[in-house]
């Protein structure tokens, strides 16, 4: 059953109950080949003529599908039926099915009780100009049942030698008339067929237009008024089931024999009354033609026929057959070769595995691994049959650096095969056999299956002890060289430092020798000599903080990072760069964001790197030709999670062959400079996480800026 099955179980079961005047109610099959609702439309008034011309009973239509008609007259659901002729034709053969009338088709004015069929194509297919161009092309009809929809057409391309069912490139069915139509009018098929007048009609409902399509074959040289490519055969039978009374079927009869031509009933179904039963043998010899149902068994056929008729098709079995026995041959001396490909693609497999010096190894979607090369023996001190088949993550990956469980979840190799997306890790640690830990950095990468689903990784993995040492031993390096570096720009400070420190030692020894001189002369009151003393007390703190920075600035400082305020830091270099700034006539100017974040930082290397920054801006406005000195130095959050702390000048600013190479070392513009205090400031900032710049389109002048993060703690906060 189609779509429509609910529908006609509905229209049955309403058809059993009893009308309010108690009226015996007659169901009328009728095939509804243009579709459901259109079938309703047109037979609808034909029942109730019926209805009121024969008392007693009450006519209801049920429309049928192709497939539904059969199992209607099978099990008696209808009373009379109104299908086109090759059905008919069946059902007359295998339910004694019997015709009362036949059709008057209404063409214009006048009636027409024959019809065939019309195979057409869209107007724009100038290739296909008959029957015989219809060989690979793809055609769409109403059913395979479809007298006029399908079988005529077929029967004529059966006389030219095409065989719709084998010689179409597609034969395909729509269960309309209308949608045949559309789809051909939509370029979905080449060509299509349906019954004459159903191109007619859809015109004349504007539904589409004429000039659109054009006739293959087309039939000429009779009165039939409309297109076809057929012969023509009886139009539809109306007819009565065998369960159906005699005596109804002739009230019937009688009733459809004697409606007027424009009833309002024939009106409604586009007909012109109804005409004594035809005689259908034409329909009869056409179903023995193409051995359709009931005639597709006729006579005996024996093995001479079947080797008459299809000896070129065991003619082909015997080929094929003897080209199976050669292929089969050849496909076992490839299986062969295959086996043989494997098992030396497998040598190599394992020979590279084994000459990659770092260490690989697969693991399954349970964790356990499944292979391991050469090298991963090697460097874990695991032999390959104690990992295979264990679990990777609590022989290599059970703990961190500090000793605590690492959880098998939160492992990148499980998450690997869980998400199917790769990682490269870049610090981490692996646990060899003897209990070390050794830093790594791997990648672990999905295996996929065909359907892409991951069915475990492949863990590639390096040791990176040697980098890592590396790493800390340039670290060193680095820091000892800003030591370096500390000392000598300690070294050209020095005059101004020492003319610094002689201004608060000379106010403390002339207020000493002062205050000494009155206590001797006895003049002196207490409260005199108190503020004396509080002079001197000023002036020793004064001295005591500049020598107390000059011994951290070049100190060698401790690894250890601590939290640190840009703005202190800021206001402590301004001490010892003061007396620089002074003697070269340049102006300092702040201007401090009070709400930045704290950083992480190791404080006397951010300290160099501001005293490297304001002493090169001084010093870039030597020139005497340089009117305005100035040196502004400005801190503010930047970002997210960032603190930036910007050094800019009046100055005549850089040439674009310095500003290419500004932090390469021993790269200067100073006749004594060293050219490594940008170098050094840059590997400074850059080890804590953060990034010295120039920037590119200062207003005048240099502007440098650097930025560093923010100390996690309070970020968290």
């Amino acid at each position: 059953m189609n779509h429509k099955s609910p529908i006609l179980f509905l229209i049955l079961l309403l058809s059993t109950l009893p009308s309010p005047a108690a009226e015996e109610v007659v169901r009328v099959g009728v095939l509804s080949h243009r579709g459901f609702e259109a079938t309703l439309k047109s037979w609808s008034p034909t029942a109730e003529y019926l209805s009121n011309s024969v008392p007693g009973y009450k006519f209801r239509i049920v429309p049928l599908g192709f497939d539904e008609v059969d199992p209607s007259v099978r099990y008696g659901q209808i009373d009379f039926l109104l299908v086109n002729s090759g059905i008919y034709v069946n059902m007359e053969v295998k339910y004694r099915v019997s015709r009362i009338a036949t059709l008057d088709n209404m063409v214009g004015s006048e009636p027409y009780n024959v019809f065939g069929g019309v195979v057409f194509v869209h107007r724009d297919r100038r290739d296909i100009n008959s029957l015989e161009n219809l060989a690979g092309r793809t055609l769409m009809a109403v059913d395979e049942t479809s007298l006029g929809g399908f079988q005529m057409a077929w029967r004529e391309m059966r006389h030219v030698g095409i065989d719709p069912h084998r010689d179409l490139k597609q034969l395909t069915f729509s269960g309309t008339h209308d949608r045949v139509v559309m789809a051909v009018q939509r370029g979905e098929v080449e060509v299509g067929t349906v019954r004459t007048n159903i191109l007619e009609r859809m015109a004349d409902a504007k539904q589409i237009d004429l000039n659109e399509f054009r006739i293959i074959a087309p039939k000429e040289g009779s009165a039939f008024p409309f297109a076809r490519s057929t012969s023509l055969y009886p139009e539809w039978p109306f007819s009565k089931l065998h369960h159906t009374p005699n005596m109804l079927a002739q009230k019937v009869a009688v009733a459809l024999l004697s409606m007027p031509r424009f009833s309002p009933a024939a009106s409604a179904g586009n007909y012109a009354g109804w005409t004594v039963p035809l005689d259908y043998q034409s329909v009869h010899e056409l179903f023995r033609e193409l051995r359709l149902p009931p005639y597709d068994d006729i006579g005996k056929f024996t093995l001479a026929d079947a080797v008459a008729k299809y000896w070129y098709w065991l003619l082909l079995t015997v080929g094929f057959l003897l080209i199976m026995f050669v292929m089969t041959t050849w496909v076992a001396r490839l299986n062969r070769e295959l086996t043989r490909s494997k098992l030396h693609l497998k040598q190599q497999h394992d020979l590279i595995l084994n000459s990659v010096a770092d260490g690989i190894s697969g693991v399954d979607l349970d964790g356990n691994t499944t292979f391991v090369n050469r090298a991963m023996s090697e460097i874990t001190g695991w032999k390959s049959h104690e990992l295979i088949g264990r679990n990777q993550h609590q022989m290599l990956h059970h703990s961190r650096v500090d000793g605590s469980p690492h959880p098998p979840e939160e492992c990148p190799v499980y998450r690997t095969f869980h998400d199917n997306i790769p990682r490269f890790i870049d610090n981490d640690l692996f646990w060899k056999k003897n209990g070390q830990a050794i830093p790594v950095e791997y990648t672990s990468t999905p295996i996929r299956n065909r359907k892409g689903q991951a069915v475990g990784s492949v863990v590639v993995f390096r040791d990176i002890s040697v980098r890592k040492q590396a790493e800390e031993d340039a670290r060193q390096h680095l820091m000892d060289l800003a030591h370096v570096a500390r000392l000598s720009t300690m070294g050209e400070m020095a005059s101004g430092i020492a003319h610094e420190l002689n201004q608060p030692l000379t106010a403390i020894a002339t207020n000493s020798h002062a205050c000494i001189r009155m206590l001797e002369s006895g003049k002196a009151g207490m409260e005199r000599c108190a503020d004396v003393m509080e002079r001197i007390g000023a002036q020793a703190e004064r001295a005591g903080e500049i020598i107390r920075h000059l011994r951290k600035f070049v100190s060698k400082e401790q690894p250890e990072l601590t939290t640190v305020d840009l703005n202190e830091l800021v206001g402590e270099v301004l001490i010892m760069i003061r007396p620089e700034a002074g003697r070269a006539g340049v102006r300092i100017l702040t201007d401090l964001d009070q709400t930045i974040a704290t950083v992480r930082a190791q404080r006397i290397q951010i300290d160099q790197v501001l005293v490297n920054l304001v002493r090169n801006a001084i010093e870039a406005m030597s020139d005497p030709a340089t009117t305005t000195k100035e040196v502004r130095i400005a801190t503010a959050n930047q970002g997210p999670g960032l603190v930036s702390v910007t050094v800019s000048d009046t100055g005549p600013g850089l040439n674009p062959e310095m500003k290419s190479r500004l932090f390469t070392p021993f790269a200067t513009t100073k006749p004594q400079g060293m050219g490594l205090g940008l170098s050094i400031s840059l590997g400074i900032i850059e080890a804590h996480g953060g990034n010295l710049y120039l920037d590119p389109e200062p207003a005048t002048g240099a502007v440098f800026r650097f930025t560093l993060p923010v100390d996690p703690e309070e970020r968290s906060r």
